[in-house]
């Protein structure tokens, strides 16, 4: 089969769209995977075919103040740029057997497959599809119980509301008639652990929860002499990352690490951050993209921003948590990590201070949060996420083909 992948967003909602793709090259079919072109490196690592959608996300997140309104900033971005995605979307589809469709693209490569009539499937790693099992992973607060499949509704409806203009302009420009609602009938698959969601009973029987998409990088990566003489020179470090996370007062945040994880060894990777390495005291080792993987076992544990990638890849290596949420999904992650008892503590990025980071550092050390930590990464090292999406791809495009 030749597939088509689109996505779009920072380099956690890429990396593990890239992991599907090469899972699938590897069993046989031809993919291309078309994404933000700065997040696309983890794909060419992997041997998977690109090219970079119009805009720059980097840029939109990394801009002064910009995590205050993420989220209008990141619906700015796509509206701005559906039309330019649907163009090049159904320029690197001609032949294609499917389009997967993901992220901020997702609009977009629902309209592609139909244009290129062809079968579209979702792959997200945010549980979108509506349930009474928990609320949307969007709200900023969690609702009673009883709004909890109403909220989905709300979530779909709004944000139908807001890009309907767009993708019915980039519609009518590819000569597709406008769209009156969202798509519900598409099979949708999720890269996250059923350990962290277990699948919804209420959910329709085209939506499948897989595992996570991970890389297959920890195998062959080989570590700088200075990383591993860090690690060979005492206790597990605290590893500390904030991912594609930028436009934030990165002073506070580093203010608040520092104080927080005092005299402690400690891995630091700036990512999008902005935090400069070289203010951070002599305890902190800098290190640049190393695969989870293989870090994240050798650490007592990570602080980080919860975004799915980074929440899934701590627990499958069995270390607590300390999540500092700034936008979007990450207060879900952190919502499910402190149901399983891995945290204890609700805290927010722009308002985080030494004190409070300290108390939950403290929480993680405990013997109970490394307890069900272990016990939480124990099912997900035995996942293979994306082998059961490929089954999932293979299985619903020879179907839908036929149909």
């Amino acid at each position: 089969m030749k597939l088509l992948i689109i996505t779009y967003g920072t380099e956690g909602d890429t990396r593990p769209l890239a992991a599907l793709g090469h899972a699938l090259m590897q069993a046989g079919h031809e993919v291309e995977l078309l994404g933000d072109g700065s997040t696309l490196g983890i794909a060419q690592t992997l041997g998977v075919p690109s090219r970079a959608l119009a805009g720059d996300i980097r840029a939109t997140i990394a801009a002064d103040g910009a995590m205050r309104d993420i989220t209008r900033n990141l619906a700015n971005l796509t509206i701005a740029h559906s039309s330019d995605w649907l163009h090049q979307a159904i320029d690197a589809g001609h032949g294609c057997d499917a389009v997967i469709a993901s992220g901020l693209a997702a609009l977009v490569g629902l309209s592609a497959a139909e244009a290129l009539r062809v079968p579209a499937i979702g792959a997200m790693l945010i549980p979108i599809s509506p349930t009474s099992a928990f609320a949307s992973p969007f709200l900023p607060f969690t609702p009673p119980r009883l709004f909890n499949h109403a909220s989905h509704t709300l979530f779909g409806r709004l944000s139908w509301r807001l890009f309907r203009k767009a993708t019915n302009r980039a519609r009518a420009q590819a000569g597709l008639p406008p769209r009156r609602s969202l798509w519900t009938d598409h099979p949708m698959l999720y890269g996250v652990s059923p350990a962290l969601v277990p699948r919804p009973g209420d959910w329709p029987d085209n939506a499948h929860v897989c595992g996570q998409w991970v890389p297959p990088l920890a195998a062959t990566f080989a570590p700088s002499e200075a990383l591993l003489a860090f690690l060979d020179a005492g206790e597990p470090p605290v590893y500390v990352g904030f991912g594609s996370m930028a436009g934030f007062d990165n002073a506070r945040l580093a203010d608040a690490v520092i104080g927080a994880v005092g005299q402690r060894r400690a891995l630091f990777n700036a990512g999008w951050s902005g935090i400069d390495a070289a203010r951070l005291p002599l305890n902190f080792h800098a290190v640049g993209h190393v695969p989870h993987d293989w870090l994240l076992p050798r650490c007592a544990m990570a602080i980080h921003h919860g975004g799915s990638g980074t929440t899934h890849s701590a627990c499958r290596a069995g270390i607590p948590s300390v999540i500092v949420p700034f936008a979007g999904d990450q207060s879900f992650w952190n919502a499910r990590l402190r149901d399983a008892g891995v945290m204890a503590h609700a805290l927010k990025g722009a308002s985080i201070t030494p004190a409070r980071l300290r108390e939950a550092i403290a929480f993680a050390d405990s013997g109970d949060a490394r307890r069900h930590a272990a016990e939480l990464g124990r099912p997900m090292r035995q996942e293979d996420g994306c082998a059961t999406a490929v089954g999932w791809v293979e299985r619903y495009v020879s179907a839908l083909r036929r149909h």
